[in-house]
């Protein structure tokens, strides 16, 4: 092997063996058999959560200095590497992909998502890998800014100082509950939106009579500023839901290292930690009165994911209402007109989808489904440790994560920007039979019944049938079975 050759990679070493890697390269070993273990999924660990796990390391690393156990030189390197990764553009949301890259201090070098964080986001052992990918970047880098090379671990290790009184079981759930309160919070903002524009919808259509529908059947008059109500309202609970359980994520178990009990870790530490972490990510975290309970179990992911699904349920409820309302433009019911987003189809002309009401739809059908892989994971631990939380953070924070999307989309695109067809909302009621239902406190139900028979079999108008078969005055006939007044109740 020639002396060029040698220079092209260092060698880490583990338990296992060794590994080569490029020089420049700033994970190391474990990162490395990550990779090698579960190409998987083919889909990264978010970005958010990565961002999450950094802010877990700065508080710790700002906790060690007070407590005067790191050195002024690792403190000082292993922070300025946090900060430094934290402001880059690899978190930047509203920057595409491609521009999301990090230049390291020091050498310059430029580094995408893809390249410092490869492991998969389905992989076993917990989340250590996702943990130590995070680790050994953060310590190559601080080599780098002390002036040493990566990988040279005598001088700053990933585990003895990245990682001191730390373990893979309180710094992932941790993180997890950080990068969750972040996206509730977004998502309880568009839900907030969305109940806007829905509550404009009812003031402004309350004048719109049309005819009720159950089970798909003709029922008794609403009006359409009625039907937006009801959506409104439903919105109203998911979004007070959502927003409630902050309150549950911010409880931590940072400091309970391995199981809970603080094994290897200063006395001190888990309160500064904590204090720590409160200012780096200005949310109100608190300390876990049990961390063992929280090393243990999930059930608050659960909790999270279950208040999606419902939120999920009441989407697709109200995202098929509008396709059904939408219907047409001729052969269907069209009393509404959502904005036309685009051409629906390659060989009929001119035919336009409700695109954005069917992929309002699958979102929250994909958000079901990821409630279903969160049971499983979170109801498959086994004693001081839930070794599937590779797949809640995955599926908890792709559903806070896609259901926000979606929401805004369909307020922005959906909601905000559809018409009503009073035209048609009038014809369909005044056609309907089921008028004969606002007679029933005049002559019975029975008596009303048989109106609406007549009607139908013959096809005259009911009014018509009314006014010679009920022996209702016209003046009562007009209050009953006029639309500007069949839907108010009754005196």
């Amino acid at each position: 092997m020639t002396q060029n050759a040698r220079e092209s990679f260092r060698t880490e070493h583990d338990a296992i063996g060794e590994i080569s890697l490029p020089p420049d390269c700033l994970y190391g070993i474990q990162t490395a058999r990550a990779c090698a273990n579960f190409p998987i999924s083919r889909r990264l660990v978010r970005p958010e959560f990565i961002r999450a796990i950094i802010m877990v390391k700065w508080a710790a690393v700002q906790a060690h200095a007070e407590l005067s156990l790191l050195s002024e030189e690792k403190s000082s390197s292993l922070s300025r590497s946090c900060q430094c990764l934290i402001e880059s553009s690899l978190f930047d949301e509203t920057n595409p992909h491609e521009a999301r890259v990090f230049s390291a201090p020091v050498s310059g070098l430029t580094y995408s998502y893809s390249v410092l964080f490869p492991v998969d986001a389905l992989q076993g052992g917990a989340g250590t890998s996702t943990h130590m990918n995070v680790n050994e970047v953060l310590a190559n880098l601080a080599l780098i800014q002390m002036n040493h090379l990566p990988g040279e671990y005598a001088y700053l290790h990933p585990l003895d100082d990245v990682n001191l009184s730390q373990s893979t079981n309180d710094v992932y759930p941790t993180a997890l509950r950080i990068a969750s309160i972040y996206a509730v919070r977004k998502l309880s903002s568009s839900l907030s939106e969305l109940q806007e524009s829905l509550q404009r919808k009812e003031r402004e259509y309350a004048d719109i009579p049309k005819l009720g529908r159950t089970q798909l059947m003709d029922a008794v008059p609403i009006t359409l500023g009625e039907e937006f109500g009801a959506y409104a309202q439903a919105i109203a609970r998911d979004r007070w839901r959502i927003y409630k359980v902050e309150e549950r994520l911010r409880q931590m178990n940072i400091g309970g290292t391995a199981v809970g009990t603080g094994t290897n870790a200063n006395r001190k530490y888990p309160f500064v930690v904590t204090e720590k972490l409160q200012e780096i990510t200005g949310l109100g975290l608190a300390r876990a009165e049990y961390p063992m309970d929280l090393t243990q179990n999930c059930d608050v992911f659960v909790e999270v994911s279950g208040l999606l699904k419902a939120c999920a349920v009441t989407l697709i409820k109200v995202s098929g209402d509008l396709r059904l309302m939408n219907s047409g433009p001729q052969g269907g019911l069209g009393e509404i007109s959502l904005e036309n987003r685009q051409v629906g189809s390659t060989i009929m002309a001119g035919k336009v989808n409700p695109v954005i009401a069917e992929a309002a739809g699958q979102t929250a059908m994909q958000v079901i489904a990821n409630d279903q892989a969160i049971t499983l994971a979170a109801m498959s631990g086994q004693f001081e440790l839930n070794a599937f939380l590779p797949l809640i953070a995955d599926r908890l924070l792709d559903s806070l994560l896609i259901l926000n999307n979606a929401i805004s989309l369909f307020c922005r695109y959906a909601i905000d920007t559809l018409q009503p067809n009073r035209d048609a909302c009038l014809s369909h009621l005044s056609a309907s039979t089921v008028q004969a239902t606002l007679l029933v406190p005049e002559i019975g139900y029975e008596a009303a019944a048989r109106i609406r028979d007549i009607a139908e079999s013959s096809g005259r108008p009911l009014y018509d049938v009314a006014k010679e078969l009920s022996g209702l005055s016209p003046d009562i006939l007009d209050k009953r079975l006029n639309p500007s007044t069949m839907i108010l109740p009754n005196p």
